[in-house]
Protein backbone atom coordinates (compact mmCIF):
# COMPACT_ATOMS: atom_id res chain seq x y z
CA UNK A 1 0.00 0.00 0.00
CA UNK A 2 2.76 2.44 0.93
CA UNK A 3 4.60 1.86 -2.33
CA UNK A 4 1.54 2.45 -4.51
CA UNK A 5 0.62 5.43 -2.32
CA UNK A 6 3.99 7.08 -2.76
CA UNK A 7 4.73 6.16 -6.39
CA UNK A 8 1.36 5.50 -7.99
CA UNK A 9 0.33 2.46 -9.98
CA UNK A 10 2.14 3.18 -13.23
CA UNK A 11 5.45 4.19 -11.65
CA UNK A 12 5.54 1.10 -9.44
CA UNK A 13 7.27 -1.75 -11.22
CA UNK A 14 7.00 -5.42 -10.45
CA UNK A 15 10.62 -5.23 -9.32
CA UNK A 16 9.70 -2.47 -6.86
CA UNK A 17 6.95 -4.69 -5.45
CA UNK A 18 9.18 -7.76 -5.20
CA UNK A 19 11.86 -5.74 -3.43
CA UNK A 20 9.42 -3.98 -1.10
CA UNK A 21 7.59 -7.18 -0.14
CA UNK A 22 10.76 -9.24 0.11
CA UNK A 23 9.37 -12.08 -1.97
CA UNK A 24 10.21 -13.66 -5.31
CA UNK A 25 8.39 -12.63 -8.49
CA UNK A 26 6.63 -16.00 -8.70
CA UNK A 27 5.44 -15.67 -5.11
CA UNK A 28 4.06 -12.23 -5.88
CA UNK A 29 1.93 -13.60 -8.72
CA UNK A 30 0.93 -16.67 -6.73
CA UNK A 31 -0.13 -14.60 -3.71
CA UNK A 32 -1.82 -11.70 -5.50
CA UNK A 33 -2.44 -12.78 -9.09
CA UNK A 34 -1.22 -9.59 -10.71
CA UNK A 35 0.03 -6.08 -10.05
CA UNK A 36 -3.53 -4.88 -10.77
CA UNK A 37 -5.01 -7.21 -8.15
CA UNK A 38 -2.41 -6.20 -5.58
CA UNK A 39 -3.19 -2.55 -6.28
CA UNK A 40 -6.90 -3.21 -5.78
CA UNK A 41 -6.17 -4.84 -2.41
CA UNK A 42 -3.92 -1.96 -1.38
CA UNK A 43 -6.52 0.64 -2.37
CA UNK A 44 -9.26 -1.25 -0.52
CA UNK A 45 -7.09 -1.44 2.59
CA UNK A 46 -6.38 2.29 2.42
CA UNK A 47 -10.06 3.09 1.95
CA UNK A 48 -11.11 0.85 4.82
CA UNK A 49 -8.57 2.37 7.18
CA UNK A 50 -9.20 5.99 6.30
CA UNK A 51 -12.96 5.92 5.73
CA UNK A 52 -13.54 3.89 8.89
CA UNK A 53 -11.39 6.34 10.86
CA UNK A 54 -13.41 9.30 9.61
CA UNK A 55 -16.72 7.56 10.28
CA UNK A 56 -15.63 6.70 13.82
CA UNK A 57 -14.54 10.28 14.56
CA UNK A 58 -17.84 11.67 13.31
CA UNK A 59 -19.97 9.01 15.00
CA UNK A 60 -18.26 9.49 18.36
CA UNK A 61 -18.15 13.29 18.28
CA UNK A 62 -20.15 15.02 20.96
CA UNK A 63 -19.94 18.21 18.90
CA UNK A 64 -19.84 17.82 15.14
CA UNK A 65 -18.38 21.15 14.02
CA UNK A 66 -15.16 20.84 16.05
CA UNK A 67 -14.85 17.22 14.89
CA UNK A 68 -15.13 18.22 11.22
CA UNK A 69 -12.63 21.05 11.70
CA UNK A 70 -10.23 18.67 13.47
CA UNK A 71 -10.48 16.13 10.63
CA UNK A 72 -9.81 18.79 8.00
CA UNK A 73 -6.87 20.25 9.92
CA UNK A 74 -5.45 16.76 10.44
CA UNK A 75 -5.47 16.31 6.66
CA UNK A 76 -3.71 19.66 6.27
CA UNK A 77 -1.02 18.50 8.70
CA UNK A 78 -0.58 15.20 6.86
CA UNK A 79 -0.19 16.96 3.52
CA UNK A 80 2.23 19.55 4.88
CA UNK A 81 4.31 16.78 6.47
CA UNK A 82 4.49 14.69 3.28
CA UNK A 83 3.03 16.47 0.23
CA UNK A 84 4.43 13.98 -2.28
CA UNK A 85 2.37 11.17 -0.85
CA UNK A 86 -0.94 13.01 -0.73
CA UNK A 87 -4.09 10.91 -0.54
CA UNK A 88 -4.13 7.49 -2.18
CA UNK A 89 -7.82 7.89 -2.94
CA UNK A 90 -7.23 11.15 -4.84
CA UNK A 91 -4.17 9.63 -6.51
CA UNK A 92 -6.22 6.62 -7.60
CA UNK A 93 -9.08 8.78 -8.90
CA UNK A 94 -6.76 10.86 -11.04
CA UNK A 95 -4.29 8.22 -12.21
CA UNK A 96 -6.72 5.34 -12.76
CA UNK A 97 -9.94 7.02 -13.88
CA UNK A 98 -10.14 4.73 -16.92
CA UNK A 99 -10.17 1.60 -14.75
CA UNK A 100 -13.71 0.64 -13.63
CA UNK A 101 -12.65 -1.28 -10.51
CA UNK A 102 -10.66 1.68 -9.23
CA UNK A 103 -13.47 4.12 -10.02
CA UNK A 104 -15.93 1.84 -8.22
CA UNK A 105 -13.73 1.67 -5.09
CA UNK A 106 -13.19 5.44 -5.09
CA UNK A 107 -16.92 6.10 -5.56
CA UNK A 108 -17.89 3.64 -2.83
CA UNK A 109 -15.47 5.23 -0.38
CA UNK A 110 -16.59 8.77 -1.23
CA UNK A 111 -20.16 7.60 -0.66
CA UNK A 112 -19.20 6.33 2.79
CA UNK A 113 -17.54 9.64 3.63
CA UNK A 114 -20.54 11.59 2.39
CA UNK A 115 -22.96 9.40 4.36
CA UNK A 116 -20.93 9.77 7.54
CA UNK A 117 -20.82 13.53 7.10
CA UNK A 118 -24.55 13.69 6.31
CA UNK A 119 -25.41 11.69 9.43
CA UNK A 120 -23.18 13.83 11.63
CA UNK A 121 -24.50 17.06 10.12
CA UNK A 122 -28.10 15.96 10.59
CA UNK A 123 -27.37 15.28 14.28
CA UNK A 124 -25.73 18.70 14.47
CA UNK A 125 -28.77 20.32 12.85
CA UNK A 126 -31.17 18.62 15.27
CA UNK A 127 -29.02 19.71 18.25
CA UNK A 128 -28.79 23.29 17.00
CA UNK A 129 -25.07 23.22 16.14
CA UNK A 130 -25.94 24.32 12.62
CA UNK A 131 -28.93 26.28 11.36
CA UNK A 132 -32.20 24.38 11.06
CA UNK A 133 -32.56 25.43 7.41
CA UNK A 134 -29.30 23.78 6.37
CA UNK A 135 -29.60 20.58 4.33
CA UNK A 136 -27.30 17.95 5.82
CA UNK A 137 -26.94 15.99 2.56
CA UNK A 138 -26.02 19.10 0.54
CA UNK A 139 -23.46 20.16 3.14
CA UNK A 140 -22.05 16.62 3.17
CA UNK A 141 -21.69 16.68 -0.62
CA UNK A 142 -19.90 20.02 -0.44
CA UNK A 143 -17.57 18.89 2.37
CA UNK A 144 -16.78 15.61 0.59
CA UNK A 145 -15.83 17.57 -2.52
CA UNK A 146 -13.92 20.13 -0.47
CA UNK A 147 -12.02 17.42 1.38
CA UNK A 148 -10.73 15.97 -1.88
CA UNK A 149 -9.86 19.41 -3.24
CA UNK A 150 -8.00 20.16 -0.03
CA UNK A 151 -5.94 17.00 -0.57
CA UNK A 152 -5.15 18.03 -4.15
CA UNK A 153 -4.02 21.48 -3.00
CA UNK A 154 -1.86 19.88 -0.31
CA UNK A 155 -0.20 17.72 -2.94
CA UNK A 156 0.28 20.84 -5.08
CA UNK A 157 2.28 22.23 -2.15
CA UNK A 158 -0.10 24.98 -1.05
CA UNK A 159 1.23 26.55 2.15
CA UNK A 160 -0.26 26.35 5.63
CA UNK A 161 -1.88 29.78 5.45
CA UNK A 162 -3.66 28.88 2.21
CA UNK A 163 -4.87 25.50 3.50
CA UNK A 164 -5.90 26.80 6.94
CA UNK A 165 -7.83 29.66 5.32
CA UNK A 166 -9.59 27.22 2.99
CA UNK A 167 -10.65 25.13 6.00
CA UNK A 168 -12.04 28.20 7.78
CA UNK A 169 -14.00 29.26 4.68
CA UNK A 170 -15.39 25.74 4.32
CA UNK A 171 -16.37 25.69 7.99
CA UNK A 172 -18.19 28.98 7.40
CA UNK A 173 -20.61 27.14 5.13
CA UNK A 174 -21.98 25.51 8.28
CA UNK A 175 -22.94 28.90 9.78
Amino acid sequence: MELFWRQGFEATSTEDLVESLGIARGSLYKAFGSKEQLYALALRRYCERHAVGLVEVLDQAEQVRPAIRAVLLELVEADLADPERGCLLVNAATERSAHPNTVQQVSRTMGQVESALAGALERARVRGEIAADKEARELAQFLTTFLQGLRVMGKARADRAFLDNAVEVAMGVLD
